[in-house]
Protein backbone atom coordinates (compact mmCIF):
# COMPACT_ATOMS: atom_id res chain seq x y z
CA UNK A 1 0.00 0.00 0.00
CA UNK A 2 1.27 3.62 -1.22
CA UNK A 3 1.21 5.59 2.08
CA UNK A 4 -0.61 8.99 1.64
CA UNK A 5 1.46 12.59 0.79
CA UNK A 6 3.34 13.30 3.87
CA UNK A 7 1.31 15.78 5.65
CA UNK A 8 3.07 19.70 5.37
CA UNK A 9 3.89 21.24 8.67
CA UNK A 10 4.76 24.29 8.45
CA UNK A 11 7.49 25.08 11.45
CA UNK A 12 8.51 28.38 11.07
CA UNK A 13 10.89 30.34 13.29
CA UNK A 14 7.59 32.50 14.54
CA UNK A 15 5.61 29.09 15.71
CA UNK A 16 4.55 29.68 19.29
CA UNK A 17 7.15 27.71 21.29
CA UNK A 18 4.37 26.41 23.52
CA UNK A 19 2.41 24.54 20.06
CA UNK A 20 5.97 23.42 19.27
CA UNK A 21 6.20 21.62 22.74
CA UNK A 22 2.85 20.23 22.09
CA UNK A 23 3.61 18.71 19.40
CA UNK A 24 6.88 17.13 20.55
CA UNK A 25 5.08 15.82 23.43
CA UNK A 26 2.85 14.35 21.29
CA UNK A 27 5.16 12.46 18.59
CA UNK A 28 7.99 11.31 21.86
CA UNK A 29 5.32 10.77 24.83
CA UNK A 30 4.03 6.97 25.01
CA UNK A 31 0.89 5.74 23.64
CA UNK A 32 -1.15 2.27 23.49
CA UNK A 33 -0.31 -0.28 20.41
CA UNK A 34 -3.39 -0.59 18.16
CA UNK A 35 -4.50 -4.16 18.39
CA UNK A 36 -3.45 -6.69 15.97
CA UNK A 37 -4.57 -10.64 15.74
CA UNK A 38 -3.27 -13.06 18.40
CA UNK A 39 -2.14 -16.48 18.35
CA UNK A 40 -1.45 -19.52 20.73
CA UNK A 41 2.15 -20.47 20.55
CA UNK A 42 2.10 -23.90 22.22
CA UNK A 43 5.46 -26.38 22.62
CA UNK A 44 4.37 -30.04 22.79
CA UNK A 45 6.23 -30.81 19.91
CA UNK A 46 10.37 -32.38 19.21
CA UNK A 47 10.59 -30.92 16.10
CA UNK A 48 9.84 -26.86 16.56
CA UNK A 49 12.04 -23.98 15.71
CA UNK A 50 13.58 -22.33 18.14
CA UNK A 51 11.75 -19.64 20.43
CA UNK A 52 13.96 -17.23 18.91
CA UNK A 53 13.77 -18.20 15.02
CA UNK A 54 9.97 -17.57 16.08
CA UNK A 55 9.67 -14.58 17.45
CA UNK A 56 12.17 -13.36 14.56
CA UNK A 57 9.54 -14.28 12.10
CA UNK A 58 6.68 -13.00 14.00
CA UNK A 59 8.03 -9.56 13.74
CA UNK A 60 7.21 -9.47 10.21
CA UNK A 61 3.37 -10.55 10.73
CA UNK A 62 0.32 -8.84 11.60
CA UNK A 63 0.71 -11.52 15.00
CA UNK A 64 1.49 -8.73 17.99
CA UNK A 65 0.21 -10.89 20.97
CA UNK A 66 1.31 -14.49 21.57
CA UNK A 67 -0.19 -16.40 24.35
CA UNK A 68 1.73 -19.70 25.76
CA UNK A 69 1.02 -22.21 27.97
CA UNK A 70 3.61 -21.38 30.88
CA UNK A 71 6.47 -19.01 31.29
CA UNK A 72 8.95 -20.86 29.42
CA UNK A 73 12.29 -18.25 30.13
CA UNK A 74 13.57 -19.46 26.90
CA UNK A 75 10.13 -17.98 24.87
CA UNK A 76 10.35 -15.00 27.58
CA UNK A 77 13.58 -14.12 26.37
CA UNK A 78 13.52 -14.65 22.72
CA UNK A 79 10.64 -11.68 22.72
CA UNK A 80 12.00 -9.00 24.30
CA UNK A 81 12.34 -6.13 22.79
CA UNK A 82 10.27 -7.56 19.22
CA UNK A 83 6.92 -5.33 20.52
CA UNK A 84 5.11 -8.21 20.36
CA UNK A 85 2.98 -8.41 23.97
CA UNK A 86 3.11 -12.16 25.61
CA UNK A 87 0.08 -13.73 27.58
CA UNK A 88 1.80 -16.32 30.22
CA UNK A 89 0.17 -19.06 32.12
CA UNK A 90 -0.01 -20.77 35.28
CA UNK A 91 -0.40 -23.97 34.99
CA UNK A 92 -3.37 -25.92 36.28
CA UNK A 93 -1.17 -27.64 38.68
CA UNK A 94 0.15 -24.67 40.24
CA UNK A 95 -3.32 -23.31 41.06
CA UNK A 96 -3.70 -24.80 44.38
CA UNK A 97 -0.40 -24.01 45.63
CA UNK A 98 -0.56 -20.16 44.25
CA UNK A 99 -3.94 -20.00 46.40
CA UNK A 100 -2.89 -20.61 49.19
CA UNK A 101 -1.27 -17.18 50.11
CA UNK A 102 -0.09 -14.01 48.56
CA UNK A 103 3.24 -15.19 48.92
CA UNK A 104 2.84 -18.47 47.11
CA UNK A 105 1.81 -15.37 44.10
CA UNK A 106 4.72 -13.26 44.73
CA UNK A 107 7.33 -16.07 44.55
CA UNK A 108 6.26 -17.20 41.33
CA UNK A 109 5.95 -13.77 39.90
CA UNK A 110 9.49 -13.35 41.27
CA UNK A 111 11.03 -16.37 39.73
CA UNK A 112 9.15 -16.79 36.27
CA UNK A 113 7.73 -13.20 34.95
CA UNK A 114 9.95 -10.68 37.27
CA UNK A 115 13.34 -11.56 35.47
CA UNK A 116 12.34 -10.94 32.22
CA UNK A 117 10.56 -7.57 32.72
CA UNK A 118 10.27 -5.01 30.42
CA UNK A 119 12.38 -5.90 27.81
CA UNK A 120 9.52 -8.97 27.82
CA UNK A 121 5.88 -7.26 27.22
CA UNK A 122 3.76 -9.61 29.37
CA UNK A 123 0.43 -8.04 29.60
CA UNK A 124 -1.32 -10.78 30.92
CA UNK A 125 -1.09 -14.23 33.06
CA UNK A 126 -3.70 -16.41 32.62
CA UNK A 127 -4.38 -18.54 36.04
CA UNK A 128 -4.76 -22.28 35.04
CA UNK A 129 -6.43 -23.33 31.28
CA UNK A 130 -10.05 -24.46 31.14
CA UNK A 131 -9.77 -25.42 34.83
CA UNK A 132 -13.02 -25.35 35.88
CA UNK A 133 -13.98 -27.82 33.29
CA UNK A 134 -10.71 -29.79 33.12
CA UNK A 135 -10.77 -33.85 33.00
CA UNK A 136 -9.79 -35.29 36.33
CA UNK A 137 -9.61 -31.88 38.03
CA UNK A 138 -10.00 -33.08 41.54
CA UNK A 139 -8.71 -30.30 43.32
CA UNK A 140 -11.26 -28.41 41.64
CA UNK A 141 -13.82 -30.46 43.15
CA UNK A 142 -12.42 -29.77 46.44
CA UNK A 143 -11.86 -26.78 46.79
CA UNK A 144 -13.98 -24.70 43.56
CA UNK A 145 -12.72 -21.76 45.43
CA UNK A 146 -9.43 -22.17 44.72
CA UNK A 147 -9.22 -20.52 41.13
CA UNK A 148 -10.87 -17.53 42.04
CA UNK A 149 -8.12 -17.26 45.41
CA UNK A 150 -5.19 -18.34 43.07
CA UNK A 151 -6.26 -15.25 40.70
CA UNK A 152 -6.85 -12.66 43.43
CA UNK A 153 -3.29 -13.49 45.32
CA UNK A 154 -1.66 -13.11 41.51
CA UNK A 155 -3.43 -9.57 41.63
CA UNK A 156 -2.27 -8.73 44.83
CA UNK A 157 1.20 -9.23 43.80
CA UNK A 158 1.00 -7.80 41.12
CA UNK A 159 -0.50 -4.32 42.94
CA UNK A 160 2.62 -4.77 45.51
CA UNK A 161 4.98 -4.52 42.93
CA UNK A 162 2.83 -1.77 41.12
CA UNK A 163 2.69 -3.89 37.94
CA UNK A 164 -1.56 -4.45 38.26
CA UNK A 165 -2.22 -1.97 35.41
CA UNK A 166 -0.01 -2.92 32.53
CA UNK A 167 -0.44 -7.11 33.64
CA UNK A 168 -3.82 -8.28 33.97
CA UNK A 169 -4.73 -11.16 35.76
CA UNK A 170 -7.60 -13.66 33.89
CA UNK A 171 -8.61 -17.37 33.11
CA UNK A 172 -9.39 -18.87 30.06
CA UNK A 173 -12.61 -21.33 29.73
CA UNK A 174 -14.06 -23.55 27.55
CA UNK A 175 -17.36 -23.38 26.33
CA UNK A 176 -18.62 -25.89 28.77
CA UNK A 177 -18.75 -23.69 31.66
CA UNK A 178 -22.32 -23.22 29.95
CA UNK A 179 -25.26 -25.15 30.99
CA UNK A 180 -26.65 -24.55 27.03
CA UNK A 181 -24.90 -21.93 24.21
CA UNK A 182 -28.66 -21.82 21.83
CA UNK A 183 -30.45 -19.70 21.72
CA UNK A 184 -27.72 -17.06 22.50
CA UNK A 185 -30.04 -15.20 23.95
CA UNK A 186 -31.29 -17.98 26.80
CA UNK A 187 -27.59 -19.03 27.98
CA UNK A 188 -26.51 -19.50 31.30
CA UNK A 189 -23.39 -20.62 33.04
CA UNK A 190 -23.55 -24.40 34.45
CA UNK A 191 -25.36 -24.17 37.69
CA UNK A 192 -22.69 -26.15 39.80
CA UNK A 193 -20.13 -23.86 38.46
CA UNK A 194 -22.17 -20.40 39.00
CA UNK A 195 -21.04 -19.18 43.06
CA UNK A 196 -17.79 -20.16 41.59
CA UNK A 197 -18.40 -18.14 38.36
CA UNK A 198 -20.02 -14.84 40.08
CA UNK A 199 -16.68 -14.72 41.73
CA UNK A 200 -14.65 -14.74 38.95
CA UNK A 201 -16.55 -11.98 37.60
CA UNK A 202 -17.05 -9.72 40.07
CA UNK A 203 -12.95 -9.66 40.17
CA UNK A 204 -12.35 -9.39 36.22
CA UNK A 205 -15.09 -6.23 36.51
CA UNK A 206 -13.11 -5.02 39.93
CA UNK A 207 -9.72 -4.92 38.05
CA UNK A 208 -10.12 -4.59 34.28
CA UNK A 209 -9.22 -8.04 32.60
CA UNK A 210 -11.57 -9.66 30.07
CA UNK A 211 -13.31 -13.21 30.48
CA UNK A 212 -11.64 -15.22 28.17
CA UNK A 213 -13.23 -18.30 26.22
CA UNK A 214 -12.20 -21.09 24.08
CA UNK A 215 -14.46 -21.31 21.54
CA UNK A 216 -14.24 -23.69 18.41
CA UNK A 217 -16.81 -24.12 16.18
CA UNK A 218 -15.16 -26.81 14.93
CA UNK A 219 -16.31 -29.15 17.66
CA UNK A 220 -19.73 -27.94 17.33
CA UNK A 221 -19.61 -29.31 13.68
CA UNK A 222 -17.64 -32.61 14.26
CA UNK A 223 -20.28 -33.58 16.95
CA UNK A 224 -23.18 -32.57 15.23
CA UNK A 225 -22.80 -32.69 11.61
CA UNK A 226 -26.23 -33.41 10.37
CA UNK A 227 -27.89 -30.23 12.12
CA UNK A 228 -25.10 -27.38 11.40
CA UNK A 229 -24.07 -26.17 8.47
CA UNK A 230 -20.37 -26.20 7.59
CA UNK A 231 -20.23 -23.01 5.76
CA UNK A 232 -21.99 -22.06 8.97
CA UNK A 233 -19.13 -23.34 11.53
CA UNK A 234 -16.64 -22.01 8.62
CA UNK A 235 -17.40 -18.55 10.03
CA UNK A 236 -19.56 -18.06 6.38
CA UNK A 237 -18.31 -15.19 5.90
CA UNK A 238 -20.65 -11.18 5.91
CA UNK A 239 -23.32 -12.38 3.30
CA UNK A 240 -24.67 -14.57 5.78
CA UNK A 241 -24.77 -18.43 5.64
CA UNK A 242 -25.47 -20.92 8.46
CA UNK A 243 -28.10 -23.41 9.03
CA UNK A 244 -29.44 -25.58 11.76
CA UNK A 245 -32.97 -26.43 13.19
CA UNK A 246 -33.94 -23.05 13.97
CA UNK A 247 -32.58 -21.65 11.30
CA UNK A 248 -34.59 -19.42 7.87
CA UNK A 249 -33.55 -19.06 5.00
CA UNK A 250 -32.47 -15.52 3.58
CA UNK A 251 -32.31 -14.40 0.01
CA UNK A 252 -30.48 -16.23 -2.75
CA UNK A 253 -30.69 -19.47 -0.76
CA UNK A 254 -28.50 -18.07 1.67
CA UNK A 255 -28.90 -19.02 4.80
CA UNK A 256 -28.72 -17.45 8.79
CA UNK A 257 -29.56 -18.17 12.54
CA UNK A 258 -32.30 -16.48 13.80
CA UNK A 259 -32.17 -15.98 17.71
CA UNK A 260 -35.93 -15.40 19.36
CA UNK A 261 -34.98 -12.31 20.46
CA UNK A 262 -34.55 -11.41 16.91
CA UNK A 263 -30.72 -11.05 15.97
CA UNK A 264 -29.16 -13.00 13.45
CA UNK A 265 -26.30 -14.69 13.34
CA UNK A 266 -24.22 -15.57 9.99
CA UNK A 267 -21.53 -17.38 11.95
CA UNK A 268 -21.60 -20.19 15.04
CA UNK A 269 -18.75 -18.23 16.52
CA UNK A 270 -20.33 -14.94 17.03
CA UNK A 271 -23.44 -16.86 18.37
CA UNK A 272 -21.08 -18.37 21.01
CA UNK A 273 -19.70 -15.11 21.76
CA UNK A 274 -22.82 -13.95 22.51
CA UNK A 275 -24.02 -16.88 24.39
CA UNK A 276 -21.13 -16.09 27.12
CA UNK A 277 -22.30 -12.50 26.98
CA UNK A 278 -25.90 -13.59 28.09
CA UNK A 279 -24.67 -16.12 30.88
CA UNK A 280 -22.45 -13.28 32.14
CA UNK A 281 -25.26 -10.64 31.96
CA UNK A 282 -27.64 -13.43 33.62
CA UNK A 283 -25.36 -12.88 36.88
CA UNK A 284 -25.88 -9.56 37.30
CA UNK A 285 -23.05 -8.35 35.09
CA UNK A 286 -24.87 -6.77 32.13
CA UNK A 287 -23.96 -3.02 33.31
CA UNK A 288 -20.22 -3.75 34.19
CA UNK A 289 -17.54 -3.38 31.31
CA UNK A 290 -15.90 -6.91 30.98
CA UNK A 291 -14.42 -7.44 27.92
CA UNK A 292 -14.76 -11.08 25.94
CA UNK A 293 -11.42 -12.30 24.61
CA UNK A 294 -11.98 -15.42 22.42
CA UNK A 295 -8.48 -16.94 23.59
CA UNK A 296 -8.80 -19.98 21.10
CA UNK A 297 -10.29 -20.76 18.28
CA UNK A 298 -9.13 -22.48 15.38
CA UNK A 299 -9.51 -25.82 12.44
CA UNK A 300 -7.28 -28.50 12.35
CA UNK A 301 -6.25 -29.94 8.98
CA UNK A 302 -5.89 -33.45 9.52
CA UNK A 303 -8.02 -36.20 11.08
CA UNK A 304 -11.58 -36.06 10.78
CA UNK A 305 -13.38 -35.86 7.49
CA UNK A 306 -13.91 -32.13 8.46
CA UNK A 307 -10.14 -31.56 9.43
CA UNK A 308 -9.19 -31.02 5.98
CA UNK A 309 -6.58 -28.15 4.85
CA UNK A 310 -9.12 -26.63 2.79
CA UNK A 311 -11.11 -25.93 6.16
CA UNK A 312 -8.44 -25.21 8.56
CA UNK A 313 -7.30 -22.28 5.73
CA UNK A 314 -10.92 -21.14 4.94
CA UNK A 315 -11.76 -20.90 8.98
CA UNK A 316 -8.40 -19.33 10.23
CA UNK A 317 -8.74 -17.03 6.94
CA UNK A 318 -11.87 -15.61 8.40
CA UNK A 319 -10.97 -15.86 11.62
CA UNK A 320 -7.87 -13.78 11.33
CA UNK A 321 -9.99 -11.08 9.10
CA UNK A 322 -12.63 -10.88 11.98
CA UNK A 323 -10.27 -10.09 14.48
CA UNK A 324 -8.87 -7.57 12.25
CA UNK A 325 -12.69 -5.99 11.41
CA UNK A 326 -13.23 -4.26 14.86
CA UNK A 327 -16.68 -5.55 14.55
CA UNK A 328 -18.51 -6.98 17.22
CA UNK A 329 -21.42 -9.13 17.34
CA UNK A 330 -25.24 -8.99 16.95
CA UNK A 331 -25.97 -8.42 20.84
CA UNK A 332 -22.81 -5.84 20.87
CA UNK A 333 -22.04 -4.54 17.14
CA UNK A 334 -19.85 -1.79 18.59
CA UNK A 335 -17.35 -3.84 21.24
CA UNK A 336 -14.59 -5.02 19.08
CA UNK A 337 -13.16 -8.95 20.51
CA UNK A 338 -9.83 -9.45 20.74
CA UNK A 339 -8.76 -13.12 18.89
CA UNK A 340 -6.32 -15.26 19.45
CA UNK A 341 -5.70 -17.85 16.83
CA UNK A 342 -5.13 -21.40 17.63
CA UNK A 343 -2.69 -22.34 17.29
CA UNK A 344 1.15 -21.46 15.27
CA UNK A 345 2.45 -25.26 15.37
CA UNK A 346 1.40 -28.69 14.85
CA UNK A 347 2.27 -30.32 17.82
CA UNK A 348 2.93 -33.86 17.21
CA UNK A 349 3.37 -34.72 21.28
CA UNK A 350 0.38 -33.41 22.06
CA UNK A 351 -2.18 -35.78 23.64
CA UNK A 352 -5.77 -36.64 22.14
CA UNK A 353 -6.55 -37.63 18.36
CA UNK A 354 -4.98 -36.86 15.16
CA UNK A 355 -7.11 -33.92 14.87
CA UNK A 356 -5.44 -32.16 18.53
CA UNK A 357 -1.99 -32.82 16.87
CA UNK A 358 -2.82 -30.70 13.72
CA UNK A 359 -4.49 -27.46 14.37
CA UNK A 360 -1.03 -25.35 13.58
CA UNK A 361 -0.86 -23.12 10.67
CA UNK A 362 2.67 -23.90 10.37
CA UNK A 363 4.15 -27.69 10.63
CA UNK A 364 7.38 -27.93 12.81
CA UNK A 365 9.98 -27.58 10.23
CA UNK A 366 8.46 -24.08 9.57
CA UNK A 367 6.58 -25.05 6.33
CA UNK A 368 2.93 -23.82 6.33
CA UNK A 369 0.54 -26.52 6.53
CA UNK A 370 -1.64 -24.14 3.86
CA UNK A 371 -1.58 -20.61 3.26
CA UNK A 372 -2.87 -17.67 5.16
CA UNK A 373 -2.11 -14.19 4.77
CA UNK A 374 -0.56 -12.90 8.20
CA UNK A 375 1.99 -10.54 6.25
CA UNK A 376 1.91 -6.93 7.62
CA UNK A 377 0.89 -4.14 5.52
CA UNK A 378 3.43 -1.60 6.31
CA UNK A 379 6.41 -4.11 6.57
CA UNK A 380 8.20 -4.40 3.75
CA UNK A 381 6.98 -6.31 0.18
CA UNK A 382 8.91 -10.08 0.77
CA UNK A 383 6.67 -12.50 3.07
CA UNK A 384 9.52 -13.30 6.05
CA UNK A 385 9.82 -17.32 6.26
CA UNK A 386 11.75 -19.68 8.71
CA UNK A 387 14.10 -20.67 5.85
CA UNK A 388 15.37 -16.77 5.28
CA UNK A 389 15.41 -16.31 9.49
CA UNK A 390 17.65 -19.79 9.31
CA UNK A 391 20.40 -17.84 6.84
CA UNK A 392 21.27 -15.49 9.78
CA UNK A 393 21.04 -12.22 10.27
CA UNK A 394 24.12 -9.75 11.32
CA UNK A 395 24.57 -8.70 14.37
CA UNK A 396 26.77 -6.56 17.12
CA UNK A 397 26.58 -3.93 19.33
CA UNK A 398 25.05 -1.20 17.37
CA UNK A 399 21.50 -0.85 17.79
CA UNK A 400 19.20 0.62 15.77
CA UNK A 401 15.29 2.36 15.95
CA UNK A 402 12.58 0.83 13.94
CA UNK A 403 9.03 1.23 13.52
CA UNK A 404 6.87 -1.46 15.28
CA UNK A 405 5.39 -3.79 12.70
CA UNK A 406 1.95 -3.04 14.12
CA UNK A 407 2.24 0.55 14.82
CA UNK A 408 -0.71 3.00 13.37
CA UNK A 409 -0.67 4.46 10.40
CA UNK A 410 -2.13 8.17 11.37
CA UNK A 411 0.54 8.14 13.84
CA UNK A 412 3.85 7.34 11.85
CA UNK A 413 2.90 10.21 9.39
CA UNK A 414 2.97 12.48 12.00
CA UNK A 415 6.33 10.88 13.46
CA UNK A 416 7.71 10.81 9.70
CA UNK A 417 6.43 14.47 9.15
CA UNK A 418 8.45 15.49 12.84
CA UNK A 419 11.35 12.92 11.96
CA UNK A 420 11.92 15.20 8.52
CA UNK A 421 10.62 18.31 9.77
CA UNK A 422 11.74 19.82 12.97
CA UNK A 423 13.63 16.42 14.08
CA UNK A 424 16.54 18.00 11.83
CA UNK A 425 16.36 14.51 9.94
CA UNK A 426 18.01 14.95 6.68
CA UNK A 427 15.15 12.47 4.68
CA UNK A 428 16.46 12.52 1.04
CA UNK A 429 17.58 9.21 1.16
CA UNK A 430 13.76 8.19 1.31
CA UNK A 431 12.89 10.97 -1.23
CA UNK A 432 12.01 9.25 -4.69
CA UNK A 433 15.45 9.25 -5.75
CA UNK A 434 17.18 8.34 -2.28
CA UNK A 435 18.58 4.63 -1.60
CA UNK A 436 15.51 3.89 0.82
CA UNK A 437 12.44 5.06 -1.32
CA UNK A 438 12.29 1.73 -1.83
CA UNK A 439 9.70 -0.30 -0.44
CA UNK A 440 7.64 3.17 -1.00
CA UNK A 441 5.59 2.27 2.38
CA UNK A 442 4.88 4.80 5.23
CA UNK A 443 6.24 1.84 7.31
CA UNK A 444 9.78 1.48 6.00
CA UNK A 445 10.20 5.17 5.71
CA UNK A 446 9.14 5.96 8.96
CA UNK A 447 11.98 3.51 10.35
CA UNK A 448 14.66 5.35 8.20
CA UNK A 449 13.36 8.77 9.86
CA UNK A 450 13.11 7.48 13.49
CA UNK A 451 16.53 5.56 13.16
CA UNK A 452 18.51 9.19 12.05
CA UNK A 453 16.90 10.67 14.56
CA UNK A 454 17.66 7.90 17.51
CA UNK A 455 20.94 8.14 16.28
CA UNK A 456 21.66 12.25 15.99
CA UNK A 457 20.08 12.25 19.52
CA UNK A 458 22.66 9.86 21.08
CA UNK A 459 20.66 6.70 21.92
CA UNK A 460 18.80 7.53 24.39
CA UNK A 461 15.56 4.95 24.76
CA UNK A 462 13.05 7.83 25.18
CA UNK A 463 14.70 8.93 21.38
CA UNK A 464 13.00 5.64 20.14
CA UNK A 465 9.64 5.63 22.00
CA UNK A 466 8.00 8.44 19.28
CA UNK A 467 4.51 7.76 20.82
CA UNK A 468 4.54 3.90 21.82
CA UNK A 469 5.81 3.34 17.66
CA UNK A 470 9.62 2.86 17.98
CA UNK A 471 11.36 -0.41 18.80
CA UNK A 472 15.00 -0.29 19.42
CA UNK A 473 16.86 -3.58 17.90
CA UNK A 474 20.24 -5.31 17.78
CA UNK A 475 19.53 -6.32 14.20
CA UNK A 476 20.73 -4.20 11.65
CA UNK A 477 17.46 -3.41 9.37
CA UNK A 478 19.72 -2.39 5.97
CA UNK A 479 18.76 -3.50 2.84
CA UNK A 480 20.00 -3.35 -0.54
CA UNK A 481 21.12 -0.20 -1.16
CA UNK A 482 19.56 1.37 1.47
CA UNK A 483 21.77 1.60 4.69
CA UNK A 484 21.08 3.01 8.33
CA UNK A 485 22.88 5.05 9.91
CA UNK A 486 24.41 3.79 13.82
CA UNK A 487 26.52 5.93 16.24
Amino acid sequence: MVPPPPLQLCFTPQLPVLLLFLFLLLILSPSQNVAGVGINYGTLGNNLPSPKKVAQLLQSTIIDKVKIYDTNPEILEAFANTGIDLIVAVENYHVSNISTDTASADEWLSTRVLPFLPATSVVAIVVGNEYLTADGNQMMRMNPKALVQAMQNMHAALLARGLERKIKVTTPHSMAVLASSFPPSASTFAPDITPTMTSILAFLADTGAPFMVNAYPYFAYRDNPSSVNLEYALLGGSAGVGINASSSGSGGGLYAVHDPKGYVYTNMLDAQIDAVRTAINGLGFGNRSIKITVSESGWPSKGDSAATPENAKTYNTRLIERAQSNKGTPMRPKENIEVFVFALFNENKKEGGVSERNFGIFNGDGSKVYQVDLSCQFCSDDEMTFEKISSGVSRGPSVWCVAKPHADEKVLQSVLDFCCGPGGVDCREIDRSGGCFEPEKLHAHASYAMNAYYQMHGRNYWNCDFKGTGLVTFSDPSYGTCRYSQQ
